[in-house]
């Protein structure tokens, strides 16, 4: 078959993810992602699958998103049962997007207890909603709370609205804080994303989010640098001059200025973006990622990963809708990977985090000699990228100035 193939859904287990993928992946912590691809407004730096409209014809709308995504959800279930694979409770699930508020707090909660019908949940799972500081009221947060979710990340991105003109972010900065204090009063953990170095954006601006942030006392705090992807229309304004980016050096004082006053807060970094108040209140579902464990995505575009095997969802919303109402599975195509991409990765994402990773790991299936490793490591230790480490044990975990020079180390640290 080939890999754009779509897979039927009366033969899940002869379609892109094979018996052979889901029992390499069998017994190892699952987590779940919904992608909710609705947007009231197309962000310009966005390169997401996401979608600034709510109706795309033939009965296709945000109102109809629970049940396609309901109807993926018994698909999935009906692969990983027909291939006897042996299924954990669900250690994570995560509603991202777009704006997963776009649609009601009901229609998530209704996808949420379905997962958990078919799946069931881990006694410590970690249930999360993105959500815009403007799509959700004290209502909404309430009924989430009750419906099971444990968490909600707010796009926060700033506290300036110079700057959120510049992201077109349409939020009200003042709602942040009150809906943050909404979660938290309804028993919730709460996360707000910031976003670093936008055109024109000055360190006393970036100073100025940062103490915002902290000052609303979440529970977690993501600090992203801003990466302007090729096509968006953030790319296209800098193409004809209308806006700058800032350069390396002002990137790298606004995450050491980050690192210092989320420091100073009480919140400690566990990945080179994330930081939080204490090890309960890191992400779970974003540690599944970086620790490259077994994930299916839902809903259009969606990417899942499982035994080595990944593959991804038709994009359009109403191409999805199509596939799920003709019982037809949604992946687009896929890609199994190799013993060495699979090490690749793994050294990408553990890197990231902060235990690192131990020298045997690194090492690979003998895909270095010791010998080697450790010239490496000897020479990353006295530019002072990584701490120091003696016995083959110990773990390799970046310095403050490694996780601005993360993709070297990676580089270093992998076979020639």
């Amino acid at each position: 078959m080939s890999p754009a193939q779509p897979v039927g859904m009366p033969a899940p287990g002869d379609g892109l993810i094979g018996s052979e993928s889901v029992q390499a992946g069998s017994g190892k912590p699952f987590s779940l992602y919904v992608h909710v691809p609705y947007c009231s407004v197309r962000c310009g730096y966005c390169d997401f699958n996401t979608y600034a409209q709510d109706d795309f014809g033939d009965g296709v709308n945000l109102n109809t998103f629970a049940d396609e995504a309901i109807a993926e959800l018994d698909f999935a279930h009906s692969v990983l049962q027909n291939s006897g694979a042996e299924i954990t409770p669900l250690h994570s699930v995560f509603f991202g997007g777009g704006t997963p508020t776009r649609i009601p707090s009901t229609d998530l909660v209704r996808i949420l207890h379905h997962a958990v019908s078919l799946f069931g949940l881990s006694s410590h799972a970690e249930v999360t909603t993105e959500a815009n500081p403007d799509s959700v009221d004290e209502e909404d947060i309430q009924i989430l709370a009750e419906g099971g979710f444990t968490r909600i990340s707010f796009g926060m991105q700033s506290a300036v609205p110079r700057v959120l003109k510049i992201l077109d972010r349409t939020h009200t900065p003042d709602n942040v804080p009150k809906v943050v204090r909404w979660a938290q009063q309804a028993g919730l953990q709460t996360s707000v994303d910031l976003i670093y170095g936008a055109p024109g954006e000055t360190l006393a601006e970036w100073e100025q989010s940062l103490r915002a942030a902290v000052s609303y006392h979440p529970d977690h705090i993501s600090a992203y640098s801003l990466i302007v992807e090729e096509g968006t229309k953030m790319w296209a304004r800098i193409r004809r001059g209308e806006l700058d980016m800032p350069d390396d050096d002002a990137m790298a004082d606004m995450y050491l200025l980050a690192d210092r006053i989320l420091g100073e807060a009480g919140y400690q970094w566990y990945e080179v973006s994330n930081f939080s108040t204490d090890i309960s209140t890191r992400s779970t579902h974003n540690l599944a990622y970086w620790h490259n464990v077994n994930w299916w995505g839902i809903g259009p575009g969606a990417h899942s990963h499982w035994g080595g095997t990944r593959w991804w969802n038709v994009k359009h919303p109403l191409a999805y809708s199509q596939r799920i109402r003709q019982q037809i599975s949604p992946a687009q195509a896929c890609e199994v990977l190799t013993p060495n991409q699979q090490h690749f990765e793994d050294v990408m994402l553990r890197l990231r985090i902060r235990e690192g990773m131990t020298v045997r790991e690194l090492q690979g299936q003998n895909q270095m000699s010791e010998d080697q490793l450790h010239q490496k490591i000897q020479w990353l230790e006295k530019q002072g990228l990584i701490e120091a480490v003696e016995p083959l044990n110990s773990r390799v975990v970046l310095t403050l100035k490694g996780r601005l020079l993360g993709d070297a180390v990676t580089r270093e640290l992998l076979p020639e």
